[in-house]
C-alpha cells in the first residue's frame, strides 16, 4: 500500500494528508453546523471541503500552464451552492450564516490543497470561535434591540401617515423605520421596521389590539 501511494500512482502521501486534514478542519466546523441543526451539517461541510482541495490538486496538476484555472472556478460555483440555503421566514432572512460558511469552508478547502496550512488551521480555529461565542453576543444584543416588523391599517379620517407614525413611536418607546406607505378605498396604512427590546415589543403590540380604530394589525 505504502509503495502504491508513494510510487507514480493516482496518490501521493502529500495529497492523502491533504485530504486527512480537510477532512479534520472542515469535520471540525460541520460538526458545529449539526449540533445547532443547520441544513448545511457535518456531511455537507466535509464534501465541500474534500471537494475544493480536490480541484485545487487538479488545478495544479492539470493547469500547467494557467494552474488558477480550474480553482478559480470554485469560488463561483461555491456561490450557487451557498445561495440554496439562503430563504425568507416570515419577516427574517435565514441561511446567511451557513452560506457564509459554506464559501470559507471552500477557501479552506483550497488552502489545503495548495499546501497553505497554517492559514487553513488558523482560519478554521478563528471561524470555530466565532460560531461558537458570538450567538451568545447576539442573543445579549437581541434583548435590547430586536428588530420586527408591523404593518399597521386605520381607517382614513383626515391625519396622515406623519401622525399615525408619531402615534405609535409615542405609545411604544421603540425606534421606528417607515417602509411602505399606501392609501386605499378609505384605508390608510403602512409598514414599520421597529427596534427595541422584546418588553417593549410587547408592550407595543398590546396596545395596537385595544386601538379600535386599527382595521388590521400585523405583527
Amino acid at each position: 500500500m505504502e509503495s502504491f501511494i508513494q510510487g507514480n500512482h493516482f496518490i501521493t502521501q502529500s495529497e492523502v494528508n491533504k485530504f486527512l486534514l480537510a477532512i479534520l478542519l472542515c469535520g471540525l466546523i460541520g460538526t458545529e453546523r449539526e449540533l445547532r441543526a443547520k441544513q448545511a451539517g457535518l456531511k455537507t461541510m466535509i464534501m465541500i471541503g474534500l471537494g475544493s482541495t480536490l480541484f485545487t490538486i487538479l488545478s495544479v496538476k492539470i493547469g500547467l500552464n494557467s494552474q488558477d484555472r480550474i480553482a478559480s472556478n470554485i469560488v463561483t460555483g461555491i456561490g450557487f451552492l451557498g445561495a440554496g440555503v439562503i430563504f425568507r421566514e416570515e419577516n427574517r432572512i435565514k441561511g446567511l450564516t451557513t452560506a457564509c460558511v459554506i464559501w470559507i469552508v471552500a477557501a479552506i478547502g483550497m488552502a489545503i490543497g495548495d499546501g497553505y496550512y497554517e492559514q487553513a488551521i488558523g482560519v478554521t480555529v478563528v471561524v470555530l470561535l466565532a460560531l461558537i461565542f458570538f450567538p451568545y453576543i447576539e442573543a445579549v444584543l437581541e434583548r435590547t434591540n430586536t428588530a420586527r416588523e408591523y404593518k399597521i391599517s386605520k381607517k382614513y379620517e383626515g391625519e396622515d401617515i406623519d401622525a399615525v407614525e408619531y402615534y405609535i413611536k409615542r405609545t411604544s418607546g421603540l425606534k421606528f423605520q417607515r417602509g411602505l406607505q399606501e392609501m386605499r378605498d378609505g384605508q390608510i396604512s403602512g409598514t414599520w421596521t421597529a427596534k427595541g427590546s422584546p418588553e417593549n415589543h410587547k408592550k407595543f403590540v398590546n396596545q395596537m389590539l385595544q386601538d379600535e380604530k386599527i382595521l388590521e394589525f400585523h405583527f
